[in-house]
């Protein structure tokens, strides 16, 4: 296991609980109040508890910056999967390769992950990635165009695709 970080960057759809790893990043989290919950949850997901370090977070914090400023539209942070696995794996790396400013739905990322009736599922990894944001599951919506929930936050998968459309003007 290799040592990790951990900060709390503020962004305009709220503080992001950052984990890196020295294979990159570990964990992105929106998250509400103090980040203790969710760094115990982490913390024994990765077997060690991360050290509090502003300066680990760094680049991964002045990407999202950029990205909320509309200057970036994809992200060169190394992720380090390592929290997981099969096909959550899968649908999360056919996530990533959505462009910005384009969405994709459950069954076409299910599609592209090989497991054409495994849409159910698409919808599950994205709920449960443990990497929001760089890994772009706001542009995964339903098949109908609706947007669908985003943690229970629809309003800023809302304000995530709209700043992706801005943008792309």
């Amino acid at each position: 296991m290799t040592p990790s970080a951990y900060s709390v960057h503020p962004t305009p759809v709220g503080d992001a609980l950052i984990v890196m790893s020295d294979e990159g990043l570990v964990a992105l989290q929106l998250i509400d109040g103090a980040p203790g919950d969710r760094l115990a949850e982490l913390s024994v997901a990765l077997g060690a508890v991360p050290d509090r370090d502003a300066t680990a977070i760094g680049p991964v914090a002045a990407e999202l910056d950029e990205y909320f400023a509309g200057r970036r539209r994809a992200f060169d942070v190394a992720i380090d999967w390592r929290l997981t696995r099969g096909f959550v794996r899968e649908a999360l790396q056919v996530v990533c390769r959505i462009p910005y400013g384009e969405t994709a739905s459950y069954g076409e990322v299910a599609l592209g992950a090989g497991h054409p009736n495994a849409h159910r599922a698409v919808g599950s990894a994205c709920a449960r990635t443990p990497i929001s944001l760089i890994v772009p599951v706001h542009r995964v919506v339903r098949s109908d165009g609706t947007i669908g929930e985003y943690g229970g936050h629809p309003g800023v998968k809302r304000y995530l695709l709209d700043l992706e459309a801005a943008a792309g003007e």
